[in-house]
């Protein structure tokens, strides 16, 4: 597996966004290739970075329990999703993407679950980095279905509460003896620097020093279109700010 970075923090604080402009800093920096996972059931992560998911891992793994009793003769049921999943991949130019989708149904997933994590990480192999958007809250951690990472990305609105959050994710990171190569931590939507205050409530509850991603009116107007976020300029201050992140993480 390339150099795993996982962006994640409680709903609606930018996670989608950091991602998509991580890979983006990634790709222009001749990081590549690339694959971007979203691990969002929501599917954002596609149109933010301007390319369409047709398919989603849980498409095949649903696909893969329907079919176990029909595949070709001589096809094993790991083949058949490895093949699928290669499939599902969309290519972009310097990254490809793997939509994650929807979570378990009623029914039995252990078997497909253990069989696609192999298959993803397989595919992850074949690239430099991989970037995963995960989703809202502490699921695919508290799952394992994130895996360990090099680079964990803890997101947060400049709000106490959100503050709380990403110290449950710490501590669950903890818990489950996540490997965690090096973590970063930023507050998102920033408007005229991280408030005393917030800094201070980040250093009491043992975060990492709290990087600024200012709120841009630039992103939010892409946003408001449906158009890609990696459509900023260059200069845009969100992106340069993810990319100050990346080299405080050592990426850059």
């Amino acid at each position: 597996m390339g150099q795993v970075i996982a962006v994640t923090g409680k709903g609606g604080v930018g996670k989608t966004t950091v991602a998509a402009l991580i890979v983006r800093a990634l790709v222009e920096a001749g990081k590549g290739p690339v694959l971007a996972v979203d691990a969002d059931p929501n599917l954002n992560l596609d149109a933010a970075l301007g390319v369409k998911a047709e398919s989603t891992v849980g498409d095949v793994r649903e696909e893969g329990l329907d079919r176990a009793a029909t595949l070709p003769g001589g096809m094993a049921k790991a083949e058949f999703l490895q093949l699928r999943i290669q499939q599902a991949l969309v290519e972009a130019g310097g990254f490809d993407l793997l939509a994650m989708g929807r979570p378990e149904g009623p029914g039995c997933y252990c078997f497909a679950n253990t069989i696609l994590r192999a298959c993803v990480d397989q595919v992850g192999k074949q690239y430099k980095y991989v970037v995963v958007d995960c989703e809202a809250g502490l699921e695919h951690l508290s799952r394992r279905t994130a895996g360990d990472v090099d680079v964990l990305i803890l997101l947060s609105d400049p709000s106490v509460r959100g503050l709380e959050t990403i110290k449950r994710v710490t501590e669950l990171v903890s818990e489950l003896k996540t490997k965690v190569g090096r973590m970063a931590f930023a507050f998102t939507r920033v408007s005229d620097g991280i408030p005393p205050e917030l800094a201070a409530a980040a250093k009491d509850r043992g975060l990492p020093d709290p990087l600024a991603i200012p709120e841009d009116a630039e992103v939010r107007d892409l946003d408001t279109k449906g158009q890609p976020l990696v459509g900023v300029k260059p200069d845009s201050p969100a992106y340069e700010a993810v990319k100050g992140l990346l080299r405080e993480v050592g990426v850059l």
